[in-house]
């Protein structure tokens, strides 16, 4: 079994686009100065409708991560570190972190996105730890 694939919709198909470019990008609110990841109707922060994607570097912290030994469906290989990023540049990313080892993903470990091709049409943003 393959792994499922996301479908990207209207709000998110602009991320999808960035990522097969090699590049990562979050919603921008300008409107109250917050990024944010998932991209939503209306801002999380303010509840405005007006924000655009905004580039990131792609670099951040590691604040909470779990070793996921349970495949949430087919087509996943287990173990994974699964953590939430601390973007530098702002906002936060669920994504898987890929150090080889799972257990070596901690808390306060310093990583950057990696790119990683699932089709031809979806290609995902992992982390790796900053070298």
């Amino acid at each position: 079994m393959s792994r499922p694939v996301p479908v990207p919709t209207e709000l998110s198909e602009p991320f999808w686009e960035a990522a097969r470019r090699g590049d990562l990008v979050v919603p921008y609110c300008p409107a109250c100065d917050l990024r944010f990841f998932v991209p939503e109707p209306a801002c999380p922060g303010c509840m405005g409708p007006e924000w655009w994607y905004v580039p990131s570097a792609g670099r951040g912290t590691v604040y909470s991560v779990t070793v996921v030994h349970r495949a949430p469906g087919p087509g996943f290989d287990t173990p994974f570190a699964l953590a939430v990023i601390d973007l530098d540049d702002g906002g936060t990313l669920l994504s898987h972190v890929d150090a080889g080892d799972p257990d070596a993903v901690v808390i306060g470990l310093r990583v950057r996105v990696d790119f990683r091709l699932l089709t031809d049409e979806i290609t995902l943003p992992y982390f790796v730890p900053e070298r």
